[in-house]
C-alpha cells in the first residue's frame, strides 16, 4: 500500500511511501485487540476504591433488642450491613486490576489496528514534524491546514520531540506519541493516524 506524503501546510507532495503489508495489511485480530485494550483500560484504573465494613464502623456492640417476644427479626449488631449507617456489605476493596498478555499478543493487536485504520482510510502520512518553539498556535494552524481540527487525532512521530509534544498538549482532541510508546487503544480511539514520514519506518521496525 502506498499513501502520498502531505506537507506541513496541508498540500500534496510528490514523495510516497509504502506501507508494509506485514503491518499495515493484514487480516485484523479482533480478539487480540480486545485483550490489549482491556488490559490497557485496566493498567489505568488506580485500585484505591475503599468502603467500610461492619467491623470498620464506630458503634456501640451492645445487642439492639432482646432475642424473642418482639415479634420481629433477630438484631444484633448496630453495625449491621442491612441497618441504616451499618457497613457496606461486600464493598470495595483495594486492589490491582492489572494483567498480562503476551508480546506477541499486543503485536498482532497493534498490526490489527493498523490494519484497520488502514482499510477505512484513517492514516495520513505527513513529513517530519518539527517545530522550533512551544507554541500551541502553530500546532492549530497544521490541524488547520490537514484539516483535521474538530478530529480526534493521534500523531505518531519517530522520535521524541518536547517542542511537538509541549505545543498539542492543551488541545483536548489531539495526542502526541513517539513510535516506539503507541499503543492499539491510542489509535482505535482516533479518528485519524496521523503519521511523520520517519515513524512509518520504525513501526515496521518493531512490529514486524
Amino acid at each position: 500500500m502506498k499513501l502520498k506524503v502531505t506537507s506541513a501546510k496541508g498540500a500534496a507532495t510528490s514523495k510516497e511511501v509504502s506501507l508494509s503489508k506485514d503491518v499495515f495489511g493484514i487480516e485484523p485480530n479482533d480478539h487480540a485487540i480486545y485483550l490489549d485494550v482491556k488490559q490497557h483500560l485496566a493498567n489505568r484504573r488506580q485500585g484505591t476504591h475503599k468502603a467500610k465494613e461492619r467491623g470498620e464502623i464506630q458503634g456501640s456492640t451492645k445487642k439492639i433488642k432482646k432475642q424473642k417476644g418482639t415479634g420481629g427479626a433477630r438484631a444484633g449488631s448496630i453495625k449491621s450491613g442491612t441497618r441504616v449507617g451499618g457497613g457496606r456489605i461486600f464493598g470495595p476493596r483495594p486492589r490491582n486490576y492489572s494483567f498480562k498478555v503476551n508480546v506477541k499478543t499486543k503485536r498482532l493487536a497493534r498490526k490489527s489496528a493498523f490494519s484497520h485504520k488502514a482499510k477505512a482510510d484513517g492514516i495520513m502520512i505527513i513529513e517530519d514534524l518539527k517545530f522550533d518553539a512551544i507554541k500551541t498556535a502553530d500546532f492549530k494552524a497544521l490541524l488547520n491546514n490537514l484539516k483535521l481540527d474538530n478530529e480526534k487525532v493521534l500523531f505518531i512521530i519517530g522520535e521524541k520531540n518536547d517542542n511537538v509534544y509541549l505545543s498539542s498538549r492543551n488541545l483536548k482532541k489531539v495526542k502526541v506519541v513517539t513510535a516506539d510508546s503507541v499503543n492499539t487503544f491510542d489509535v482505535l480511539n482516533a479518528n485519524k493516524v496521523v503519521m511523520d514520514a520517519s515513524s512509518v519506518e520504525a513501526i515496521e521496525k518493531i512490529l514486524n
